[in-house]
């Protein structure tokens, strides 16, 4: 992570900005590049408010990407996927056994055909690749002003202001945080490793309510704030997941192992805000 904030980035790493429903720019980046991470799409919230956009970007964009590595000859690819599959699982901790069909999201539904595409190119062609169900990520260069920002960001930014954040319902919905440097490191071991075709939960296998995760939040930054709760939108009562927590068993097997708790990763999170906040008052 270092890296990111040198000076010496460009060095290191060749940034090109592009859309991945672009083949010809595929093509072109792919050629002579051995090893690739499918880390594109779009949120959740917006596949729900644009899903043509999201099946263009999410199912074509895929299908672009992998027809450009196997024409290239790419040697693996790891695809990042989501427990957002499962939807409201019925067994925990969830394995990758879990059947999908608790799932009423676009974007759960585009996760789960883009490990089926996978799989399908697997059987077909040979293509080499291992699928990532990602669970609650969060850390630096979260989005942090956007339309889409994630509720860390938002309780973030209330609190700095001396306001109460708020959490929707009775604040005992949970998941499974997982910082964003263990995510890293989950794709590079699962890069590196023999295996092919397999799918990999990714998580902390610690269950952690909103409640808790904002107390905490409030307790790295110091603010003696009460939570506000409020009730839950109407058109977010469908997909709402009441319970998740991860089994990570299979990918131990291959050499994973969490390096960061809730609270470090919550204090490198607003480490890296302060900065930011910092930079965009210098800025102006």
């Amino acid at each position: 992570p270092q890296l990111f904030e040198s000076n010496d980035f460009e060095n290191y790493v060749n940034s090109i900005e592009g859309d991945i429903r672009d083949e010809d720019l595929l093509g072109n980046l792919l050629e002579g590049i051995d090893y690739c991470f499918h880390m594109a799409a779009l949120r959740i919230t917006q596949c729900s408010e644009n899903p043509r956009e999201a099946k263009d970007v999410m199912i074509n964009g895929t299908y672009n990407l992998i027809e450009a590595c196997r024409h290239h000859k790419v040697k693996k690819t790891i695809l990042a996927s989501s427990a957002s599959i499962y939807g409201q699982a019925s067994s925990f901790p969830t394995s990758e056994e879990h059947p999908p069909y608790s799932n009423y999201t676009f974007y759960g539904a585009a996760k789960m055909a883009n490990e089926l595409i996978f799989r399908s190119f697997y059987e077909m062609y040979g293509f080499q690749y291992n699928a990532m169900r990602y669970f609650n990520i969060y850390g630096p260069r979260m989005d942090t002003y956007g339309k889409y920002t994630e509720v860390l960001i938002k309780w973030y930014h209330l609190i700095k202001q001396g306001k109460r954040p708020v959490l929707f319902g009775d604040g005992e919905q949970t998941m499974d945080f997982v910082y964003i440097e263990d995510i890293a490191q989950a794709n590079i071991i699962a890069m590196k490793a023999d295996s092919v075709d397999e799918v990999y939960n990714v998580g902390s296998e610690v269950e952690t309510s909103l409640k808790e995760l904002c107390n905490s939040l409030l307790e790295v930054m110091e603010a003696d704030i009460e939570p506000e709760y409020v009730s839950i939108p109407i058109n977010r009562k469908k997909v709402e997941v009441r319970r998740r927590l991860a089994d990570t068993k299979k990918i131990k097997k291959i050499g994973f192992r969490i390096t960061h708790s809730l609270k470090d990763g919550l204090k490198k999170l607003v480490s890296w805000l302060d900065n930011q906040t910092i930079s965009s008052d210098d800025a102006h």
